[in-house]
């Protein structure tokens, strides 16, 4: 991920971009067809977005999606490791299983 920001999760990702671009969330929520308190909600890492709202999202804020979706996982991964109390070192066993997984198909 090249544009890889300050901000330390989606939600902190979302405001930022919506803020730099002097909206305010019920702006957004309109031009998103969303909820503004789905969005905010989303903002504040209380709900999960679906990845088509993620792409959207990055449609709008003419963001690469990709991107997105890789801090959006990442958040994921980052949350399954800290509520499963396991250490940084299970990335790396994630890591040869995906290679594993990729070379066998």
């Amino acid at each position: 991920m090249k544009n890889i920001n300050k901000c330390c999760t989606f939600g902190e990702r979302l405001r930022t971009l919506r803020q730099k671009s002097g909206l305010t969330l019920k702006e957004v929520a309109k031009s998103i067809e969303i909820d503004t308190s789905l969005l905010a909600k989303i903002e504040r890492d209380e709900r999960i977005p679906t990845k088509l709202l993620i792409i959207t999202i990055a449609d709008y804020f003419k963001v690469d999606a990709k991107e997105l979706i890789n801090e959006f996982m990442s958040d994921q991964i980052a949350y399954k490791i800290l509520d499963e109390e396991s250490d940084i070192d299970i990335l790396k066993v994630a890591e040869k299983k995906f290679k594993y997984r990729i070379t066998k198909h």
